[in-house]
């Protein structure tokens, strides 16, 4: 931002994008949970863009793994099936709260490595009968992994547990009869 544009008046969304910024840095860790409320009133007085950055003194802007969990509704709905056929869900993306994933005769692959998380605890059910579901993790969120695997395969290697301030939370669990539920990390 030049010093030019510090002196344009600040838009509905630009004081959306400090009040995420500000919200970011405590999640992370970086703003006391105490200046949160006296910055907030910064940012919904301020005129300009100028303004809002003096809000948001000493914070860096948000960066691709900032502010994990959103205030947004989710991308998409929370059913997805992969019969005599598959499924994908990739790039950036909200992930519902609750997730069943289908893999029958078929297979998909859920990447959360650049996903954003509508809820602080997310459950995911993954059903492989006789089909195949990869389900690719971040290396930044807590990862919980129960599923049983009866004549087939659910994979617990991606289960970790970091479990810092503002850390989304992600429970995979289900079944896998003749098929395979696999989950990797992704750094």
């Amino acid at each position: 931002m030049t010093p030019y544009d510090l002196d344009f008046l600040a838009s509905d969304h630009d004081r959306y994008e400090a009040e995420e910024r500000l919200r970011a840095a405590v999640e992370n860790g970086r703003l006391p949970l105490e200046q949160l409320a006296p910055r907030l009133d910064e940012v919904h007085s301020s005129r300009t863009r100028g303004d809002l950055e003096a809000a948001c003194r000493g914070l860096p802007r948000p960066g691709l793994r900032d502010a994990l969990v959103v205030d947004r509704p989710p991308t998409y709905g929370r059913f997805v099936a992969g019969i005599f056929g598959g499924f994908e869900r990739r790039g950036q993306w909200v992930a519902p709260s609750r997730m069943t994933l289908w893999s029958m005769w078929g297979g998909g692959r859920l990447d959360l490595s650049e996903a954003r998380f509508s809820s602080q605890d997310t459950e995911i059910r993954a059903v492989a009968l006789w089909g195949g579901t990869r389900i690719v993790v971040p290396d930044d969120i807590e990862v919980e992994v129960r599923g049983l695997g009866l004549f087939g395969v659910f994979d617990k290697r991606a289960a970790c547990r970091i479990g810092g301030p503002g850390t989304p939370r992600v429970v995979i669990k289900g079944l896998a009869l003749f098929g395979a539920v696999v989950t990797r990390t992704k750094r």
